[in-house]
C-alpha cells in the first residue's frame, strides 16, 4: 500500500534521504538511443547542473548523486535550521530564483518597498514564510528538479507530456551506517551496472567529482544557458561532529567506494579481499553483506534504511507492525 509522503518524509526522524526518479519513456533519459540514432548524453550534464543549483537555493545538501541512463540518484539533507535562519528577504530572494513570485513580492524587493503599507507588508510575510517552508521540503526540492528538467527535455524533444514517471522514490536514511550504505550505492551506480571501470571513470557521479577535485583536475558539466550559481558538495568530517558534513573522513569514504567497487564489478567476481576497510568496522558492518548490497539497496529496503533498532522505532512512531528491510538490517547492520 502506498504511504502518503508525509509520513515518508519527516524530519523528527532523520534529515537524511536517498531519492530516485526515473524517466517514464523509460529509454534513453540522457544516452545513446540506437533506434534513433541520437544522443542524449548532455542531459546528464544539465540535471548534474541543476542538482547544485537547487542545493544553492534550498536549505538542502548534495551527499552524493549519479545521473544514469534512464533514472537518477540523490542522498541529500535537509537543514531546517538553516531555513528557519533566514530573514524574510533572503527567502523572498531565494525563491524568486526559481519562480516570478507574486506582484507584491516585486515590489517589496524594489525599491518600492519604502511605499508599501503594514497590511501589505504583512502580507508579504505570510508568503515568505510559506516559501521559506517550501525551500526545506524535500518534495519542492525534486518537484522544481523535475520539471525543470522535463521542460528542456519536452523542449528538445519537440513534444509534451510526462517525463517523469509520477512519483519520486525516497528513503529515509536512519542513522551513519544507512548514510554510508546509501551514499557508496549511489556512487557505484555506474560500476554496478558495467558502464565504468572504476569510480574515477563513472561519469555524472558526486564520487567522480570529488575524486577530481581532490586531484585538480575537475570539469565543469554542460549546463542550460543562465544557470544559477552551484552550491558544492557536502564536506566530510571525521568527526561527525558537524551537522552540515556527511559523519566520516573522505578519504575513508574513498578507500571504501574503490575497494567496493572492485568486488562488484561484473569483471572482477574474485574473492573478497581479507581486509575490509576500517570505516565498515567502525560502523559495525558486515564486509561481505555490504558488498552483497551494493546491487540491490533499493529492493532489500523500502521507505527506511537503518540499524534493527532504528527501524523498530521507526515502526512505533509510524504506528505499523511491519517495515520492508528488517531482515537485510540484521544481516548488513551487525553493531545495530
Amino acid at each position: 500500500m502506498t504511504r502518503p509522503r508525509s509520513s515518508l518524509i519527516s524530519l523528527a526522524d532523520t534529515p537524511w534521504y536517498h531519492c530516485v526518479s526515473r524517466c517514464v519513456r523509460r529509454a534513453f533519459l540522457c544516452g545513446h538511443d540506437h533506434h534513433s540514432g541520437r544522443n542524449f548524453e548532455h542531459r546528464r550534464g544539465w540535471i548534474a547542473t541543476r542538482i547544485k543549483e537547487l542545493a544553492h537555493i534550498f536549505a538542502i545538501d548534495v551527499a552524493a548523486y549519479a545521473v544514469m541512463s534512464n533514472h537518477y540518484h540523490v542522498v541529500l539533507r535537509i537543514d531546517q535550521d538553516r531555513a528557519m535562519g533566514w530573514s524574510a528577504e533572503e527567502v523572498l530572494r531565494r525563491w524568486t530564483q526559481l519562480f516570478t513570485g507574486p506582484l507584491l513580492v516585486q515590489r517589496y524587493l524594489s525599491d518600492a518597498r519604502a511605499s508599501m503599507g503594514e497590511a501589505e507588508r504583512a502580507k508579504v510575510q505570510e508568503m515568505a514564510d510559506v516559501y521559506r517552508a517550501r525551500l526545506c521540503d524535500l518534495s519542492w526540492f525534486m518537484r522544481v528538479l523535475n520539471e525543470s528538467v522535463a521542460r528542456q527535455a519536452n523542449a528538445e524533444d519537440g513534444c509534451t507530456g510526462r517525463f517523469w514517471e509520477g512519483r519520486f522514490k525516497s528513503q529515509a536514511l536512519l542513522d551513519e551506517q544507512a548514510v554510508l550504505a546509501a551514499m557508496a550505492y549511489v556512487d557505484l551506480n555506474p560500476v554496478r551496472a558495467g558502464i565504468a571501470d572504476t569510480p574515477e571513470a563513472s561519469d555524472y557521479t558526486s564520487i567522480q567529482e570529488r575524486l577530481q577535485d581532490t586531484a585538480g583536475t575537475a570539469e565543469t558539466a554542460p549546463a542550460a544557458p543562465a544557470s544559477l550559481p552551484q552550491a558544492p558538495l557536502m564536506p566530510f568530517d571525521a568527526t561527525a561532529r558537524t551537522p552540515w558534513a556527511v559523519p566520516f573522513g573522505w578519504h575513508e569514504y574513498a578507500e571504501l567506494v574503490d575497494w567496493t567497487g572492485r568486488q562488484v564489478h561484473p569483471h572482477k567476481k574474485g574473492s573478497i579481499a581479507p581486509q575490509a576497510p576500517a570505516l565498515l568496522q567502525r560502523l559495525g558492518l558486515e564486509a561481505e553483506a555490504f558488498i552483497g548490497m551494493a546491487g540491490t539497496f533499493l529492493q532489500e529496503f523500502g521507505s527506511a534504511v537503518g540499524a534493527p533498532a532504528q527501524l523498530a522505532r521507526l515502526c512505533a512512531r509510524r504506528q505499523t507492525r511491519f517495515l520492508h528491510g528488517m531482515r537485510a538490517a540484521r544481516r548488513v547492520f551487525a553493531a545495530g
